[in-house]
């Protein structure tokens, strides 16, 4: 049996590879969940990541802003104030991936001890 794809089939492909490639990577599922909470600035985003460099974070961030998925407030204040948070589409995505970081959390000393055994029997 033969199953005809319509034409945009692989159009919708692409489209959906860009945005898993979006969600999937290092910093994004981080920040979304942290942005969960509510609210939160630029340097505080930074310090609660850890490991991530300025750089880094503000790609990620405007990329989470040309999807929908955050906003960007600055305030007029002397220094500027600008604050992140997660558009209503933006929730949609932290309720699909915070449980996968819970899920990270409460399984992270299995994980760990699992990498060292396989670590320790690659060794030998």
């Amino acid at each position: 049996m033969t199953v005809h794809l319509p034409d945009t089939a692989s159009e919708d492909c692409r489209a959906i590879s860009s945005i898993l490639a979006r969600v999937g990577d290092k910093w994004t599922v981080l920040i979304v969940v942290l942005l969960g909470d509510g609210p939160k600035r630029f340097n505080e985003i930074k310090r609660m990541v850890g490991g991530i460099s300025q750089r880094m974070l503000t790609f990620t961030l405007r990329g989470l802003e040309r999807d929908g998925l955050v906003t960007r407030t600055v305030y007029p204040t002397t220094p500027p104030r600008v604050d992140y948070e997660l558009t209503k589409l933006g929730s949609t995505l932290w309720t699909a991936v915070e449980p996968l970081g819970s899920w990270a959390r409460n399984h992270v000393s299995e994980i760990l001890t699992s990498r060292k055994q396989y670590d320790g029997n690659d060794a030998s």
